[in-house]
C-alpha cells in the first residue's frame, strides 16, 4: 500500500511475451498520466498490430489508485483484462497501462489457459521494466508583497520547496510544488505572515 506521499509506477515503457500452444501474447507496459495518453497508445498499438485477433488491456490512474479500467477485447469475460489488472495491483502500480496483443495459434486454450496466458504476458513485461517511486505533490499559489520577500524565501529554503513559477516584481506571484503531507504546514506558515496569501491550486 502506498503511503501518503509516494506512489509506484514504471520508469519507462517495457515489453514482454508469452507463448502457449501456438498462440503468441505480446505485452506492452507504459507509464501514463491521463486517459488521453492511454487512448493514443491504444490506437497506435492497434494500428501496429492490426492483424492480431485481440488487443486486451488494463490501466490504473491516480496516486490514490482512484481510476482504472479493464477490457477483454473479445476474449471470454474476465479472462484477459482482469488478469492483466491483477498484475498491476500485485505490483502496487498506478499511472500505468498494460496492453496484451494476442496472435491466435489455432488451438483454443480454454478460460483457465487464457487467464494464465494474459497474466504471464503482463508479468513478463513488468519483470523487464524498472519500477520507481514518485512523490505525490500539490501545487500552491502564493501572492505576496515585495516587502516580505525575505520571509517567503526563508520558508522556501527551510522546507526545501520547489518553485515551479515565479514573478518577483512589485506584486509577487509564485507557484510552488509541495509534498502532499506537508501541504497544510506550508499553507499555515505562509498565511501566518502578513501580506502573504497562499492557496492550493485546484486541479
Amino acid at each position: 500500500m502506498i503511503d501518503s506521499d509516494n506512489f509506484k509506477t514504471l520508469k519507462n515503457p517495457c515489453t514482454g511475451i508469452y507463448k502457449e500452444k501456438g498462440s503468441k501474447f505480446l505485452a506492452f507496459a507504459f507509464p501514463v498520466s491521463d486517459e488521453q495518453e492511454i487512448r493514443e497508445i491504444l490506437l497506435k498499438i492497434r494500428k501496429e498490430h492490426h492483424s492480431a485477433r485481440h488487443h486486451c488491456f488494463a490501466w490504473r490512474l491516480g496516486p490514490e489508485n482512484e481510476e482504472y479500467r479493464t477490457n477483454d477485447a473479445g476474449e471470454p469475460s474476465g479472462t484477459a483484462g482482469r488478469p492483466i489488472y491483477n498484475q498491476i495491483k500485485a505490483h502496487d502500480l498506478t499511472n500505468i497501462l498494460i496492453v496484451v496483443v494476442r496472435y491466435f495459434g489455432g488451438i483454443l486454450l480454454g478460460t483457465s489457459g487464457l487467464t494464465n496466458a494474459y497474466k504471464q504476458a503482463a508479468l513478463d513485461a513488468l519483470s523487464q521494466g524498472e519500477i520507481i517511486e514518485k512523490v505525490i505533490e500539490e501545487l500552491i499559489e502564493v501572492q505576496f508583497d515585495y516587502s516580505v520577500m525575505n520571509e517567503y524565501m526563508r520558508i522556501v529554503k527551510e522546507m526545501q520547496i520547489k518553485q515551479v513559477k515565479s514573478d518577483f516584481r512589485l506584486e509577487c506571484n509564485a507557484v510552488i510544488s509541495v509534498p502532499k503531507s506537508l501541504t497544510g504546514l506550508v499553507l499555515d506558515k505562509m498565511n501566518s505572515i502578513e501580506k502573504i496569501k497562499a492557496s492550493i491550486i485546484k486541479k
